[in-house]
């Protein structure tokens, strides 16, 4: 069924203000499909996307879970062990089981063989063919990353890196949390670029290209560490490829950058959030209270279809089970961004109220077709918000960018 290799079996700059622009924090999942450089997106809670069904010959599907820091057991999340499970019963509820997973890091706290031990035990009860993990820095704090790789590193090059190819796309697991600097970033290393290098050189352009890592490769807030100082020499190594989808872990929260044929793609975690950049003096465990915390913790899954360049990359928070079950508000939300409505399609039960988040630098109105409502104009950041009372369809459309079209289904 798969192309893996059998060795490794469980085993560039933004600005600021462009990274909030880019960044959905804590917000609905999102179904993601890169098309010409361009993401659109579908609410995660809708009914099963087209991405995720009927799949045919070659088509396939992953997920990624990132940061479960198993050990953790401080304010924030006292039961680190519960999200996880939740994370997984999630996976194991997909309407599709996934090919494989994809671990991003932290898989511990304290880099602990018990702390391993149960993340291990618990990952046997996913659905999904094969498990493949990259270290974080909590996975490395004692021996220099001695214990995760004699459990996760056989068949690896140098610190824990190494790629496999499935059903035409190619993966590439790298390693930039050893040999960490006082105030610095993450760091591959000369040898870890020497190796990429080799390993791409005989790959078709057309290749899909997957590369996963714990911190982010693009410098995404400096002051914090949360970017990877040779990451942008690794990635102009992959500039060639038609399509390159970049996973990382490490700040709790997602966000998304699209950089040409490269898209940029953060995980929440399943321990426990951080805060916005630049939202607190430091960065770390971010206490919330106890019926927000599943809202800011989830896992991601990934659709490959052959012949075509799009990754569809879904985020679902482990609170929206819990939430169609009871029927509470989760106070859903669409973002204008790159003159677009993010998702297009939005579906909330009756009696949900819709937040309209202008994150474009240009004013935009937002008017329903059947003029039920209409905003004045949101300059940026703005927001415009409209209770749904009756189940229907509620297409919309910004009536200063007349291309720009949505619409609210009302369960």
């Amino acid at each position: 069924m798969s192309e893996y290799d059998d060795s490794h079996r469980d085993a560039d700059g933004i600005d600021r203000r462009g990274f909030l622009k880019c960044m959905a924090w804590a917000g609905t999942g999102l179904l993601c499909t890169l098309s010409s450089g361009v993401l659109s997106s579908a609410s995660f809670g809708q009914p099963a996307h087209p991405a995720m069904t009927g799949m045919a010959k070659g088509d396939f599907s992953f997920v990624q879970i990132s940061d479960s820091h198993i050990g953790f057991s401080k304010e924030a999340n006292k039961d680190v062990i519960g999200t996880l499970q939740a994370a997984i019963a999630k996976i194991n509820a997909l309407p599709e089981p996934p090919d494989f997973l994809l671990h991003t890091g932290d898989i511990s706290h304290l880099s602990k063989p018990e702390e391993f031990d149960t993340v291990d035990q618990l990952l046997r009860t996913a659905k999904v063919g094969q498990r493949f993990f990259v270290p974080g820095e909590h996975d490395v704090l004692n021996d220099n990353g001695k214990l995760y790789l004699e459990r996760y590193g056989r068949g690896t090059q140098g610190g824990g890196w190494y790629s496999f190819h499935h059903k035409g796309a190619h993966f590439i697991g790298l390693v930039n949390v050893l040999n960490l600097k006082a105030g610095g970033l993450g760091a591959l290393g000369p040898e870890q670029l020497a190796w990429l290098e080799k390993d791409v050189r005989g790959l078709k352009s057309s290749t899909p290209i997957v590369v996963f890592a714990h911190i982010p490769l693009w410098t995404v807030y400096p002051e914090w560490g949360w970017g990877t100082d040779d990451g942008a020499q690794a990635l102009s190594t992959l500039r060639r490829f038609g399509s390159v989808t970049v996973l990382n872990g490490h700040i709790h929260q997602t966000l998304q950058k699209v950089e040409g044929n490269v898209t940029f793609h953060t995980a929440m975690s399943t321990a426990f959030p951080q805060p916005k950049p630049g939202a607190a003096p430091s960065p770390g465990p971010m206490k919330v209270p106890a019926e927000q915390l599943r809202s800011l913790l989830g896992v991601t899954s990934v659709h490959y279809r052959p012949g075509q360049h799009p990754l569809a990359v879904i985020d679902s928070p482990l609170a929206l089970a819990s939430a169609a079950q009871t029927g509470q508000n989760q106070n859903p939300a669409v973002h204008i961004d790159n003159f677009r409505f993010q998702p297009d399609t939005l579906t909330v039960p009756a009696g949900a109220q819709v937040t309209w988040i202008n994150r474009d630098d240009v004013p935009h109105v937002i008017a329903s077709t059947d003029n039920r409502f209409k905003s004045r104009a949101l300059d940026t950041d703005e927001t415009f918000s409209y209770r749904f009372s009756s189940a229907g369809t509620y297409p919309y459309f910004c009536s200063l960018h007349p291309t720009m079209t949505g619409k609210v289904i009302v369960t």
